[in-house]
């Protein structure tokens, strides 16, 4: 059984370890191009296709227990993606009148 500062150090260190990691995909998105965040887009779809496997796998087989989802998806998963990246940079090509990269963003 785990306390409540043992779920928040779980998810705190999950998220630690996800942004990291976002940042090292932003940094590698960003040697493909500057001029569009394949690093966000990379890290939002790739957290999110572990998510749902990381979900199928805890409602299909209940093998995750509550702290390893703390640490998995809501930490880990939770600091990789990041909406509120991926909306600034959408916005980013509205105001720039980039609209079909926006669209396909």
């Amino acid at each position: 059984m785990h306390t409540t500062l043992t779920s928040f150090l779980l998810v705190g260190c999950g998220g630690f370890i996800g942004s990291a990691l976002r940042y090292a995909v932003t940094l590698l998105g960003q040697r493909i191009s500057t001029s569009y965040p394949h690093g966000t887009l990379w890290a939002n779809i790739g957290g999110c296709l572990l998510l749902g496997v990381l979900t199928a796998l805890a409602g299909r087989t209940g093998t995750l227990a509550p702290p390893v989802r703390l640490l998995l998806a809501t930490g880990l998963c939770g600091g990789f993606t990041t909406m509120s990246t991926f909306t600034h940079e959408a916005l980013v090509f509205i105001e720039r009148a980039a609209y079909l990269h926006a669209a396909g963003y």
